[in-house]
């Protein structure tokens, strides 16, 4: 009958083999370490999306501000015409009572 031994060397049988042992604590030390490096990129990429959308915000917080801006000057420029028709008309009021009174 066959012999049913692993080992194909008689001096194989004595081997040490906390090396196995030794591999499953690298596994989990790898493991461990992949998980701290997954968690740390999930933390950037978070910041990065809030920083994202803050810019995005920010944008269009400006854009609204410049429309503000333009619609602003548009209406003083409109009051200024106005105010200088005014004090025309106000001139001309004054020279036709300084002429009627004369």
């Amino acid at each position: 009958m066959k012999d049913k031994r692993t080992y194909t060397k008689l001096k194989e049988h004595g081997e040490d083999i906390t090396h196995e042992n030794e591999t499953s604590l690298e596994v989990s030390a790898i493991t461990d370490q992949y998980r701290s490096d997954l968690k740390k990129y999930q933390e950037r990429e978070s910041k990065y999306i809030q920083t994202e959308n803050q810019l995005a915000g920010t944008k269009q917080i400006v854009i609204n501000m410049a429309k503000t801006i333009r619609e602003l000057k548009n209406e003083n420029d409109s009051l200024k015409a106005e105010k200088a028709r005014l004090i025309e008309d106000i001139q001309l009021l004054e020279m036709q009572i300084k002429t009627d009174t004369e």
